[in-house]
């Protein structure tokens, strides 16, 4: 491990307990910043409403550490959005939020657009499949950047068990996220949860990235933020354990082909043929392919919207 990174691990991977919420409170007092809290759900109608509950409860009712709660539905069929309204929750719809610009179908698409929705200095994602939710996810990830000006992004790390087993979770992280991040940028090789859903960061950060429309939008991120403020400016907080819903290999599968295709394009920045997956599935003649193409796209920082500047004008 590079010295830098080791010592980047001493000074900018702390614990929840490192920052008491009176202490985060404080600071969010003395320095007049806002927070908003984004949730990008598809189908999640058993957990988001506790997740939204939980939040508004600790950090609104309780204390007022969060400003707003936004959820951000990518096209659920199911009670979504009903339920995420019920808890609390602003509901905005994917498609409804800059609408002259086709929404593409992914997760990073919906975080990208919920920057024109929302309104805090401090922008937190928290994922919407979640289970045995704690305020302290937010808390956590939140409390660097209101404590410390020299920290732009922070992301969440956690134990991930997987059917009962400590450690196992993160099979991406560990198969593709990892492997690359070590070999090609060495100095992200600290991060504990690359891959994870939960980070909060600066606005003024957030609004100068592009944007992977689907499942590279975290290793873009950190690859991205890296070279635009340097390592110093990023961290990681120890939150515990995550418990979620676990994805099945072939969705893994695709998942890593656009990571893989995430890190290539920051690698090389080259013009190539859109790539494509192909995956097997047994049938009545055995076993037959399945194609499917891997994200690509990007969006451009929302810095350079125009419905955004104007909106910043306004």
């Amino acid at each position: 491990m590079l010295e830098e990174v080791e010592r980047w691990l001493a000074t900018r991977s702390w614990s929840v307990t490192d920052r008491p919420l009176h202490r985060v409170m404080a600071a969010k007092r003395s320095s007049g910043q806002t927070v908003s809290v984004v949730l990008p759900a598809l189908n999640e109608e058993e957990t988001v409403g506790d997740i939204v509950a939980i939040i508004r409860h600790d950090l609104m009712q309780q204390v007022p550490l969060v400003d707003e709660i936004v959820v951000v539905d990518s096209g659920s069929t199911d009670r979504t959005a009903a339920v995420a309204a019920a808890a609390g929750a602003r509901v905005v719809h994917r498609d409804a939020i800059l609408p002259r610009i086709p929404a593409a179908p992914g997760k990073g698409e919906v975080l990208w657009r919920s920057l024109l929705v929302t309104t805090g200095d401090v922008v937190c994602f928290i994922d919407a499949d979640l289970r045995e939710f704690s305020s302290d996810f937010v808390t956590g990830i939140v409390g660097p950047l209101l404590t410390d000006p020299d920290v732009d992004l922070v992301k969440a790390m956690y134990d991930r068990p997987l059917a009962g087993t400590a450690g196992q979770g993160g099979r991406v992280t560990e198969l593709m996220a990892r492997p690359l991040l070590n070999m090609h940028w060495p100095q992200l090789a600290g991060f504990v949860q690359p891959l994870g859903g939960e980070y909060a960061a600066r606005r003024s950060l957030l609004e100068q990235l592009p944007f992977p429309v689907g499942y590279g939008v975290e290793l873009g991120m950190l690859v991205d933020a890296l070279h635009l403020v340097g390592l110093d400016a990023l961290a990681q907080v120890d939150v515990g354990v995550r418990k979620h819903r676990h994805q099945d290999g072939q969705a893994l599968g695709r998942m890593s082909a656009a990571i893989y295709r995430t890190a290539q394009l920051r690698l090389a920045r080259g013009h190539l043929i859109r790539p494509s997956l192909t995956q097997f599935e047994r049938g009545e003649d055995g076993f037959e392919p399945r194609t499917y193409s891997v994200d690509t796209e990007e969006r451009p920082p929302m810095a350079e919207i125009a419905e955004y500047a104007e909106r910043r004008v306004a």
